[in-house]
């Protein structure tokens, strides 16, 4: 359709105007002006932000959660400074680019140089020069940021080691005045627990019910939703007086894990309640969080001692202890958590409540030496039974640990570093607590890995009613199942260790995002989150290209009725093709510079002139043969010793099937630099031979006419070429003829010639015609030499 001129004329000017503006200094100008302002706004904000965090820095100087949350801004406002300065790249290298067009300002003698060109010359000079100010800006207050985190670093080392090593003065905790002390502050907490209590009966029962509630309705959802899921794996069954170790481990992992998340998840909402409510007020919910910790630690330790040791159900014990020992274990286990968490709740009472610091140092002195000596009784328990019938002690090594972790917290204790023995003791139970549950889970995913063993548990029991599952993919869901829960301890088990060992979640948020957008080896930085993209990014344009080959092959090719070795040769470039584009976006996604790889794919050309020029010859073969098609997929062809059908064609050999079914994969250089014959090259036409032999003395005539009436009736012979008879031959013995006949598809010469020589037989022997053979020709077998009798060899009668 023709445009009116009216019409053409009007977009011409349109796209002369657009084209104009988009030419002009001008435009450019305006974004650089208008990505300055962004930027300037951008870098002062920063600076107004660094200079709060430095004052929040300084005024929580012995806050280490205050310090972790500063440190973690700070890195932020540094990844915003480098945000800026990327932000400025485009602009300058466009400024650069221009500048390198224009050229440098005429010097004296040369011709003037027009007005405009030295004005935007002087203002791209005035605009770079505004860049480079507002990058060295953002470079020093990077550098004040680096240095702040340096410092909050050092900072809270200072603090870890100075709650280490702090020596405190005993003779004022011994002292009589403590228990004056410590009656004083028993009062004044029950006066506050007490006049919190009658607030919430007297103001807030119903919101405290309400929050009850639904705190308890989340702790069973999740406790029975559990029961629902692993069964009989909550509890051990009495009745089963031989369960396996599997068995065991599984119920002692998961009947410690469960009911002890249900407790934490109970906990953690009534805090939440409570406080959303308003509830609670600013010291009852400091006191009321510490309790909740103590009830939960306490709680997990009785569910693992229990699993652990089971001083009722000894068949269903997880260590080979003798049942008296079993017993005391239990008991001094769970007394150890609960002496360390009191001290803990009772430290949080002296911080809530001012306490002076005599009676926290005896608290605290108290506590820890009996946590000490808990683990020294530990120690001295003889839990095996020896060859003799005797009780044995626990292994050397193991008990040197103890008794080395019990006597130097009540040694550090005795010596007044109690921050130290304080340490010591969190350590052996919370520490040891989380070490022994994630021991018990490893223990468990090894067992599932083995052969056979998934599909004895109940959820591969439940999974192969289900989906009917063979012994191999049971297996093989039994390792990933493994591999699942290794996974899993790890990612729960080590940042809570971290965690009781002074770091915060702070530390390891920024951890994991440092680890996750930058690991750097030496020069190098890779990005784990751009490698994931990556590979991402390849799987989804390998599916596609699978999906297109697929819809190609299938819908496009088939219906268009295109040759099979076509198809085949078609959809196998577009594979390669799609792979290594997909390949190539997926390094991009990545964020991998191709160009730095050039010194690797220098050697790598060398290693492939040398080392993998087979390889190479190979391949550049299989893309020959793609592209000139001498044989295609399901050609019958003869390569050397090698006959059979053409199966696949791939870029480094080919797959033929031979008529015995058997598979040879044959590199595709060697089908090119050797002779291969193709039976159905351009078509199947071909021709077959029958070869016939009859004695001298027959009627040649009648037998040329009977073989050449027998093929040329044949239903698949060809009329054109018409089929004729040959007297090929005077044998030694007979007359050798050779029925020769056309057949459209050469594929069925086989049935062909098995029917035609089944015809010569029944016609020849109807008409007394005798087919020739060739016999091995007699040999005369010597007789034995006669030997004289003697009177030796004679036979009575």
């Amino acid at each position: 359709m023709k445009l009116p001129v009216p019409v053409t004329s009007r977009l011409a000017v349109l796209v002369a105007l657009l084209l104009a503006i988009l030419s002009s200094p001008s435009f450019g100008q305006d974004n650089g002006s208008n990505l300055l302002v962004e930027q300037r706004a951008a870098i002062a904000e920063i600076t107004r932000r660094t200079d709060d965090l430095e004052l929040r820095m300084r005024s929580n100087l012995y806050d280490d959660a205050a310090l972790v949350e500063v440190r973690n801004h700070l890195e932020e406002q540094a990844r915003r400074l480098i945000a800026s300065g990327v932000a400025f790249r485009p602009r300058l290298a466009a400024i650069n680019n221009r500048l390198d067009e224009i050229g440098p300002a005429p010097g004296e003698g040369s011709p003037p140089e027009p007005a405009a060109l030295t004005e935007e010359r002087q203002s791209l000079l005035n605009e770079k020069a505004e860049i480079n100010t507002l990058l060295g800006d953002a470079e020093k207050l990077s550098l004040r940021a680096n240095k702040m985190i340096e410092e909050i670093a050092q900072i809270r080392r200072d603090l870890f080691s100075n709650t280490l090593s702090r020596r405190y003065d005993l003779s004022t905790a011994l002292s009589p005045r403590v228990l004056g002390e410590f009656a004083a502050e028993s009062s004044k907490l029950y006066q506050a627990l007490s006049s919190w209590v009658r607030f919430a009966v007297n103001y807030k029962l119903s919101s405290v019910l309400l929050a009850t509630f639904f705190a308890l309705l989340a702790a069973a959802v999740l406790l029975f939703g559990g029961r629902r899921l692993f069964g009989n794996l909550i509890e051990a069954d009495p009745e089963n007086e031989e369960p396996s170790y599997l068995t065991r481990l599984s119920v002692a992992f998961w009947s410690t894990l469960l009911p002890s998340a249900a407790l934490a998840v109970f906990l953690f909402a009534t805090h939440f309640f409570f406080n959303y409510f308003g509830v609670l007020r600013h010291d009852i919910a400091q006191l009321m969080v510490s309790f909740f910790n103590v009830i939960a630690i306490v709680f997990f330790v009785y569910r693992l001692a229990s699993a652990v040791f089971s001083p009722n159900l000894p068949e269903w014990r997880l260590v080979p202890v003798e049942p008296r020992a079993a017993r005391v274990l239990f008991w001094l286990v769970w007394l150890t958590a609960l002496v360390a968490s009191a001290d803990f709740f009772l430290s949080r009472v002296n911080v809530v409540m001012s306490s002076p610091l005599s009676l926290t140092i005896a608290k605290s002195l108290v506590a820890t030496v009996i946590v000490g000596v808990l683990v020294i009784l530990i120690a001295t328990v003889k839990p095996y039974i020896g060859y003799d019938g005797r009780p044995r002690r626990w292994g050397t090594l193991f008990r040197v640990l103890l008794f080395g972790l019990g006597g130097t917290t009540v040694l550090a204790a005795l010596l007044g570093y109690i921050g130290f023995a304080r340490f010591m003791s969190q350590q052996i139970v919370i520490t040891g607590a989380i070490l022994a549950t994630m021991y018990i889970g490893y223990l468990s995913a090894s067992a599932i890995s083995e052969l056979g063993a998934f599909g004895k548990t109940a959820l591969g029991r439940r999974l192969t009613a289900r989906f009917h599952f063979d012994e191999t993919t049971e297996d093989q869901l039994g390792l990933a199942a493994s591999v699942v829960i290794d996974i899993l301890i790890l990612a729960v088990g080590i940042p809570l260790i971290l965690l009781q060992w002074g770091f915060q979640w702070g530390d390891m948020r920024a951890w994991t995002y440092n680890f996750a957008t930058e690991v750097r080896i030496g020069s190098i930085s890779i990005s784990l989150i751009g490698i994931l993209t990556g590979v991402l990014v390849f799987v989804i344009g390998y599916f596609l290209t699978r999906g297109f080959q697929h819809w190609l092959d299938g819908k496009v090719m088939a219906r268009g009725r295109v040759d099979a070795g076509v198809r085949n040769s078609i959809s196998t470039a577009v594979g390669y093709a799609g792979v290594a584009l997909a390949g190539l976006i997926g390094i991009s996604a990545a964020g991998i510079d191709l160009s730095s790889l050039a010194l690797i794919a220098g050697a790598l050309s060398l290693g492939i002139g040398f080392g993998l020029q087979n390889v190479v010859s190979n391949f550049v073969s299989g893309l020959i043969l793609l592209a000139e098609r001498p044989f295609k997929v399901g050609d019958w062809i003869v390569a050397g010793a090698v006959t059979g059908t053409v199966k696949k064609i791939s870029v480094r050999a080919t797959e033929i099937e031979t008529f015995q079914k058997q598979t040879v994969i044959l590199p595709n250089s060697e089908l090119i630099n050797s002779a291969v014959g193709n039976w159905t090259h351009r078509n199947k036409l071909g021709r077959t031979e029958i070869r016939v032999g009859v004695p001298y003395g027959s009627d040649v005539r009648k037998v040329h006419q009977l073989l050449t009436d027998i093929i040329a009736s044949h239903p698949l012979a060809l009329r054109n070429p018409e089929p004729f008879v040959a007297f090929t031959n005077f044998g030694t013995n007979f007359l050798e003829f050779e029925a020769r006949l056309f057949l459209a598809d050469i594929n069925t010469q086989g049935s062909v010639g098995n029917e035609i020589r089944f015809q010569i037989i029944e016609v020849f022997g109807r008409e007394g015609i005798e087919i020739a053979y060739t016999a091995p020709p007699a040999t005369a077998k010597p007789a034995p030499p006669k030997r004289r009798r003697s009177r030796r060899d004679a036979v009575p009668e």
